[in-house]
């Protein structure tokens, strides 16, 4: 097939400018620098405040024992009768009912705590698995200082990192309660998820 004119003409010029690349006019535009700003406080204060916007119950701990007497004075001031824990550290503290669906508050620990959108990340490689942080009314999550990462990218890294070549199935993101605005534009809690959620952060 012949090339006619118009299109060598055309071809003529994408050579020279192949041949002469013209410099990016916005050279941070790739994705290779984050578009946040770094913390200007420690990760503990940003993720509490954070947490807290978005409508998380914030409780600091200066070490377990503050953690557990703290987190006991909730269970007794709410009157939770059942609570559901199957990680291994808190189960025999904690754990007194084996039913899940039927339990006023649930309490897990977590992957990692993103500071900057006062997230929690959890994920099916836990003890507490795919369910124990979605069906319970109520959600307790116990963590440590030293699980604390500034951003999402941060912890998606680290989790590569922690799972290498195994991958949980399972990568869970909450932050705050569950809340929906489908009806009528009306923001609802506690509509797919914990109406309430809590974090005890342990100084580690």
């Amino acid at each position: 097939m012949a090339v006619t004119p118009a299109k060598e003409n055309i071809l003529k010029r994408i050579r020279q400018a192949l041949s002469n690349p013209v410099p990016l006019p916005f050279p941070q535009s790739e994705g290779t620098n984050s578009v946040f700003l770094p913390a200007t406080d420690s990760l503990d204060v940003v993720f509490a405040q954070e947490f807290i916007n978005m409508q998380g119950k914030f409780a600091f701990c200066i070490d377990e024992a503050d953690m557990l007497q703290q987190l006991e004075q909730l269970i007794k001031g709410k009157q939770w009768s059942k609570i559901y824990c199957n990680t291994d550290k808190w189960n025999s503290t904690f754990s007194n009912t084996i039913n899940l669906e039927s339990c006023d508050a649930s309490i897990t620990g977590c992957e990692f705590l993103v500071a900057r959108t006062g997230t929690i990340v959890m994920s099916a490689a836990q003890q507490s698995g795919r369910t124990v942080s979605v069906y319970a009314p109520i959600h307790i999550c116990i963590a440590y200082t030293n699980q604390l990462v500034y951003d999402v990218k941060d912890a998606l890294q680290s989790l590569k990192e922690k799972y290498t070549g195994n991958i949980p199935s399972l990568i869970t993101f909450a932050t705050g309660p569950s809340r929906t605005a489908d009806i009528e534009k009306t923001l609802v809690t506690g509509v797919h998820g914990p109406k309430e959620v809590y974090c005890f952060l342990v100084e580690a």
